[in-house]
């Protein structure tokens, strides 16, 4: 018999993977983890064991049920005794209650799952062959640019997929994606190797301490396969050492397209969740976070919630920081209706006003009036935090002044949900250089309105440009924008954007002249030539002379005359 993976060894067996390591601890087996390998002989030793624990089962009673007979004969004498029994059943109940009490509570739940990596390696189309949909397909460039969220009915149960943004002007997205999740898969293109991305993607599951399923992507296209030690390598030196290299990072090669090794992943996600023991309460007011906010122009503010406890149902009072709701309406992840929802299912609720800032707490009070208490505690709350000292002012209008020599970039900054305005300002704030300052006069989602052109042409001397993501302006912002000369920058995919946002950083710098000297000439002799003018007959000393470049004439180093070579 070969080597044997301890998870698969328990599955053999029909046991769970905590049986099977519980059991390898009482025999004193070292191993790293549930993907460790045992040899043939430990594992034949472990077949044997839980055979000898089933199989002897029913020949004991019968074996102690004989010498019971002749034990109830001499009932009378230990009769007298009666005390000491109970004595000895207290201490008996002292150590059986327990195999330890579970700080676990409530029922299992589905395994929530966030997808992260580099941008275009797969990501989504991972979620689309697992949920048989083609998200991929509709979003502009090809390329994720919001936080999306999926229940999926897969062979192994249930499992909630967070779908995140791969592009650098997500960071907050894939943060966010990261604290929500009990497993992260990432995936790693075969072809490409570990990217900017995927180091950060690493470093934000470490941050959230939940484990890492690394996925290796693409391994159907040709000369693949012969890449596959170098991604490995680069995973080591981000201290994800692969089960096959001795490690317990579980890596996972498959293809997206074709689907192939995509069961193992799900088995392995499947395993890693057991393992986890994931519980929560399905009963009493839901609980929460925001996944995502989308304003609707048919429905209205729609926010993408994951349930984390409790029982979400329609008409609930919902309060998510400084917003609340009743809930008119909620939608699964297939644009469904439906009346409720339970731990770990994402969904869309209606009913919200004002925008939820993503990551919010979601909590289910009992009537408006105490979500109206609660949220307005919260808004002085705020309101307080946010007062700047006299000091801080000063210090502010000092710092103004001393980048008054500065050019300046205006912005105001639009776009489709908070989570991508999100984006946009963590954009803007790196975009500043050192001769150059950039600043966001309001940042705000929703459709470019007549008053984002007026405060943008509000500044004569510097004029605002607004740049918008995955929004429009109305017909009467556009007149008014070219009414006034305002420039109106609208982008679909995050990428050009950020290269407009470095363009207009760039037109503000002023160009370096650098002078680079093609050669020296001697002037040996002198012509003048009718209608031509004086020629000098000179003798190259020093690299060449070339027609029509810039010539400077030097006497005794006093620069003469600043002409063109003819």
């Amino acid at each position: 018999m070969e080597k044997v993976r301890i998870y698969d060894l328990a599955k053999e067996l029909g046991v769970t993977t905590k049986e099977m390591l519980a059991v390898l601890d009482s025999m004193g087996v070292v191993y790293k983890s549930h993907s460790s390998t045992l040899d043939a002989d430990t594992a034949a030793t472990v077949k044997e064991l839980f055979k000898s624990q089933t199989a002897p089962a029913p020949p004991k009673p019968a074996a102690r049920a004989e010498p019971a007979a002749p034990q109830a004969k001499p009932q009378p004498a230990p009769c007298p005794p009666p005390a000491p029994p109970p004595e000895a059943a207290q201490p008996a109940p002292a150590p059986a209650p327990r195999p330890a009490p579970k700080p676990k509570t409530g029922s299992p739940r589905a395994p929530v799952v966030t997808v992260m990596g580099h941008v275009d390696h797969g990501k989504t189309t991972l979620l689309d062959y697992i949920r048989k949909a083609n998200v991929a397909a509709g979003e502009a460039g090809g390329i994720t640019q919001h936080i999306g969220a999926y229940r999926a009915e897969t062979s192994k149960g249930p499992i909630v997929f967070i779908d995140t943004p791969g592009h650098e002007a997500f960071t907050s997205l894939r943060a966010r994606g990261a604290q929500l999740t009990d497993i992260v898969v990432l995936v790693v293109a075969g072809d490409d190797g570990v990217m900017p991305q995927t180091r950060e993607a690493i470093a934000h599951a470490r941050a959230a301490n939940v484990p890492i399923i690394v996925v290796l992507n693409k391994m159907d296209l040709p000369g693949v396969e012969r890449n596959k030690d170098r991604v490995l390598n680069a995973l080591m030196e981000e201290q994800l050492v692969p089960e096959e290299y001795g490690g317990d990072t579980p890596v996972v090669p498959i293809s997206a397209r074709t689907g192939k090794g995509v069961d193992h992943l799900l088995e392995m996600i499947a395993l890693v969740a057991e393992l986890a023991e994931l519980r929560a309460e399905a009963k009493g007011p839901a609980q929460g976070r925001v996944v995502e906010v989308l304003p609707d122009k048919q429905k209205g503010v729609l926010t993408t919630i994951l349930v984390q406890e409790g029982q979400l149902n329609r008409a609930d009072t919902l309060v998510a920081g400084t917003e609340y709701c009743r809930v008119r309406a909620m939608f699964n992840d297939r644009g469904e209706q439906i009346q409720s929802a339970g731990p770990s299912t994402p969904v869309q609720v209606l009913g919200f006003s004002g925008l939820p800032t993503p990551g919010d707490l979601v909590k289910a009070v009992e009537n408006e009036r105490a979500a109206r208490e609660l949220v307005t505690q919260r808004q002085h709350a705020l309101q307080a935090s946010l007062q700047p000292e006299p000091d801080r002012r000063q210090l502010a209008l000092e710092q103004l002044l001393s980048k008054s020599d500065k050019k300046l970039v205006n912005l105001i900054l639009k776009a489709d949900t908070p989570g991508s305005l999100e984006a946009l300002k963590n954009l803007a704030a790196r975009a500043g250089t050192e001769d150059v300052t950039v600043t966001t006069l309001v940042a705000s989602a929703g459709a470019i309105t007549e008053g984002d052109v007026l405060l943008a042409s509000a500044n004569k001397e510097h004029p605002a440009t607004i740049l918008s993501f995955n929004v429009r302006p109305s017909g009467l912002a556009q007149k008014s924008a070219e009414r006034y000369g305002v420039n109106i920058i609208s982008k679909q995919i995050i990428y050009e954007l950020v290269d407009e946002m470095t363009r207009l950083v760039r037109g503000q710098v002023e160009p370096v002249i650098t002078e680079v000297v093609l050669g020296r000439a001697e002037v040996r002799e002198t012509f003048k030539v009718p209608k031509v003018g004086t020629i000098a007959g000179s003798y190259v000393q020093d690299g060449k002379i070339v027609r029509n470049a810039l010539a400077r004439l030097i006497r005794s180093y006093p620069v003469i005359y600043d002409s063109r070579a003819v």
